[in-house]
């Protein structure tokens, strides 16, 4: 949540690596989707909210390019 608030504040996302973004929303994603298998809350919150929280610095990333 802080890296997003910077990058959104700044306006800059050089400091964000897209691949390693990519990598970790696919990764956050598999764990969701896992936890939704599972039918476990809180990996499916927990993994919900940073997949969320991601996404939003993806957009970032690509915006500000």
């Amino acid at each position: 949540m802080p890296q997003m608030f910077k990058t959104w504040q700044t306006k800059s996302a050089k400091d964000v690596s897209l691949v390693t973004l990519i990598t970790f929303i696919t990764g956050v994603f598999l764990w969701l989707i896992y936890g939704i298998y599972l039918q476990s809350l809180p990996i499916i919150l927990a993994n919900g909210v940073t997949f969320i929280f991601n996404l939003i610095i993806l957009w970032l990333k690509i915006r500000y390019r």
